[in-house]
């Protein structure tokens, strides 16, 4: 299982099963929240109550007195009233009053009048000068049909002459504690859900973070160009740092390797023609003969200087990630630069150049690099194509990459080199002079390509000529 999925199902577990403990506590403690706030109102109205009454009854009066025409008119009353979005139409409130033996004397639902009430919690523990309450349930079944009482002394000249009580149904209440329960439920599944998409969004960062640097690591084991992730929080941006430096060390060794190898092989042969011609010198030749002997020295000098400042040039930029130096190039200005410094070549030649195509072009690169990849492509076309010939330059756009191609008139590629003339030190002979270039011009090509996001190729085409091309990405258009 992906470690980002694991991370996400342990962090919801965790919040999910506190935020159902809490959710969970505070359903059980609405309704009985609703009933202690409940509880606090009826002692309010218990002793404003019992202070009406206490004339009424001490005159014994207490059920044909203002008293009780008073709470029966506030008994038939409707209050209209929008509670929490509950709708209150009645007054639902019970009122009993008792004498001092606990025998009720007014009773505003008239069904226990004269009833021993001695015995019930809130009218025994007034008598006993304590507070009174109680809670009975009218359905022994049914633990929403409970009411409550709340009872207070009626005083008369600072002595009690009987008991007040204030009943409160059950199910009057109920439509409040439901409806607040509702809304702590509705606010923790809210809670839930957000809870959910932060740890989702979580998890999506992390494995977009984590995939990255799957991703890097893997182009570094294949041998890849990339650039190192540097989001994704401090502790991946180090270990992504850490494989390029690791990445950096191997490669670097095997890089030095493989080019002393490259480069021992290279220099091997113009290093024996130097050695042959001294060796002959020495033997004092005829004037022409040392002459001869001097100059190609000279030639074998001047190819092994070539062979390690190309092979240097290749070797920076075999080691870039990325261009350094990023601008927007018109590839007509690219073209025309690249041509006007081969003027000389293509005059002693006489070979004309034609450019067609998308010529005002333009791409994101390094016009340095890309100049000298172009000039190398140029090179070699002037180096294989006839005397009087042409070349021609031709710039092609697609949806997602321009492409550069470089068409010459010579005798093309043999079809066994086509599969190598990319790799380093590889070379043909020109036409002209039957002699080998340093081989590095095409692998400097394909490099600049890579780096550019492109590729490099090479065909031949059916007419005849070789077409070498250099696809890029495309930037945008002038």
């Amino acid at each position: 299982m992906n470690i980002a999925i694991r991370l996400f199902i342990g962090y919801f577990l965790i919040v999910g099963i506190a935020a159902w403990f809490l959710i969970s506590i505070f359903a059980r403690e609405v309704e009985p929240g609703v009933r202690h706030a409940t509880e606090e109102t009826l002692v309010d109205t218990a002793n404003v109550l019992a202070e009406l009454a206490a004339e009424d009854l001490a005159m014994g009066a207490i059920s044909q007195g203002k008293f009780a025409g008073a709470v029966d008119k506030a008994l038939s009353r409707e209050p209209r009233a929008l509670i929490a979005g509950v709708s209150k139409h009645t007054v639902n409130a019970r009122v009993y009053v008792t004498d001092t033996r606990g025998i009720v004397q007014y009773d505003s639902t008239g069904q226990a009048l004269g009833a021993d009430y001695s015995q019930w919690r809130d009218v025994a523990r007034v008598l006993r000068g304590e507070y009174g309450a109680r809670s009975t349930k009218e359905n022994i079944e049914d633990p929403h049909t409970s009411t409550m009482y709340v009872a207070a002394p009626v005083m008369r000249a600072g002595e009690m002459i009987g008991v007040l009580s204030v009943a409160k149904s059950g199910t009057a209440l109920q439509p409040y504690a439901d409806r607040a329960r509702e809304r702590v439920m509705r606010a923790g599944f809210l809670l839930l859900a957000i809870s959910a998409a932060i740890g989702l969004v979580f998890t999506l960062w992390l494995t977009w973070s984590l995939n990255r640097l799957r991703d890097y690591a893997l182009a570094v084991a294949a041998g890849k160009r990339a650039t190192p992730p540097t989001s994704g929080g401090r502790q991946l941006s180090v270990l992504a740092r850490a494989l390029t430096q690791m990445r950096a060390k191997l490669d670097g060794k095997h890089y030095v390797e493989q080019y002393v190898q490259s480069l021992a092989h290279e220099l091997k042969s113009p290093l024996s023609g130097i050695r042959g011609a001294a060796e002959l010198l020495q033997e004092s030749p005829a004037p022409e003969d040392s002459a001869r002997f001097v100059r190609n020295i000279n030639e074998q000098s001047a190819r092994m200087q070539l062979i390690i400042d190309r092979l240097l040039v290749l070797a920076r930029v075999e080691q870039l990630q990325a261009p350094e130096d990023v601008r927007t190039i018109v590839l007509a200005d690219l073209i025309a630069t690249t041509v006007h410094s081969r003027q000389q070549a293509l005059a002693e030649r006489q070979i004309g150049i034609i450019t067609v195509g998308e010529v005002a072009t333009a791409v994101q690169g390094d016009p340095f690099l890309l100049q000298q990849a172009l000039g190398n492509l140029l090179d070699n076309a002037i180096e294989f194509s006839r005397d009087a010939a042409h070349i021609t330059l031709q710039v092609s756009v697609a949806e997602q990459h321009v492409t550069l191609s470089v068409r010459d008139s010579g005798p093309g590629v043999p079809d066994y080199a086509l599969p190598h003339v990319f790799e380093r030190f590889y070379s043909l002979p020109r036409p002209a002079t039957g002699r080998k270039s340093t081989g590095l011009g095409l692998a400097f090509v394909q490099e600049v390509a890579k780096l550019h996001g492109g590729v490099a190729r090479l065909t031949n085409q059916p007419e005849g000529g070789a077409l070498a091309e250099i696809e890029l990405a495309l930037g945008r258009k002038n």
